[in-house]
């Protein structure tokens, strides 16, 4: 497994987390994962209008399947780097990377990582820019390594309660634990940029411009076509309602879990539990 990478003082908790326990469990997940927010990367890469030869950077990359979406838009004559903090999930990476495929992977921290300056196209990502301690200093140094010509596209959540997606299954949890401490808005997190005026904030101060934020409503199949076994599955692995549950004695996660199932099953239909999901397609030119 790759060591966790040295990166910005403020990041040292993020990267603690993507190196532990945590990036392991989503490692782990990340097939199924993939599936599941399939329809949010072709979004993404329907708005990055990604041509024929470019090169893209694709941040927070995780265990690849971005990377290999943008790869297959640039085709053979482009190139795609994928830069994540997390060895357990870049590991996963590089083991299911297409024979071929003109990609690579980079185990840094994209704040401080010193890119080769005016060298892509693109900046691309599928939440994987909300974790940033200092966003406006990790997009100032991500512009470095974009063309003068160059663009960004990335997705990212809206706001915690306009997502049942995660809100489902964690209010059924907090029936039965205390609630987690209140991330303030401007905290490392998967909402941390859900308001638009702090989006356009931290991007205009990193020298982006012309700034467009489309708000998407999706449905995701949480049980990705498993049922509702799969579904109370998947949210007891990842997500906030994981998280609630971490180090609980073994029957209040039983208890939980009964209440998840609870509340999921007039979701499900067939073998899909479908959740409304609300995220931004950030865009904006370098």
């Amino acid at each position: 497994m790759d060591n966790a990478p040295t990166g910005h003082d403020q990041n040292a908790d993020q990267i603690a987390y993507w190196n532990g326990a945590g990036g392991q469990r989503w490692a782990d997940r990340q097939p199924v994962q993939d599936i599941l927010l399939q329809p949010v990367a072709d979004i993404l890469i329907d708005r990055a209008r990604i041509k024929a030869g470019e090169r893209v950077l694709d941040v927070g990359c995780g265990s690849g399947s971005t990377t290999f979406a943008f790869a297959r838009a640039v085709g053979p004559s482009g190139h795609v780097m994928g830069i994540d903090i997390s060895g357990p999930m870049l590991a996963r990476a590089r083991e299911v990377t297409p024979k071929g495929a003109p990609v690579e992977f980079v185990l840094a921290d994209a704040t401080v990582h010193s890119f080769t300056p005016e060298n892509f196209d693109l900046l691309a990502s599928r939440f994987g820019v909300m974790f940033f301690a200092d966003p406006a200093l990790s997009f100032a140094n991500l512009r470095k390594a974009l063309r003068p010509s160059g663009r960004l596209a990335f997705a990212c959540w809206r706001e915690a309660r306009e997502n049942p997606l995660f809100m489902t299954p964690l209010q059924a949890v907090y029936r039965h634990v205390p609630k987690m401490p209140q991330v303030g808005p401007e905290d490392p997190g998967p909402f941390s940029f859900a308001s638009q005026g702090r989006v356009n904030r931290i991007l205009s101060a990193a020298g982006f411009s012309d700034v467009a934020m489309e708000p998407c409503n999706l449905a995701l199949d949480i049980a990705v076509g498993g049922g509702l076994d799969a579904a109370v599955k998947g949210a007891l692995e990842v997500g906030p309602a994981a998280r609630a549950l971490a180090d609980q004695p073994r029957e209040v996660v039983a208890a939980a879990t009964q209440s998840m199932r609870e509340a999921l099953a007039p979701h499900a239909k067939g073998q899909t539990v479908p959740l409304d999901a609300a995220i931004w397609i950030v865009t904006a030119k370098a």
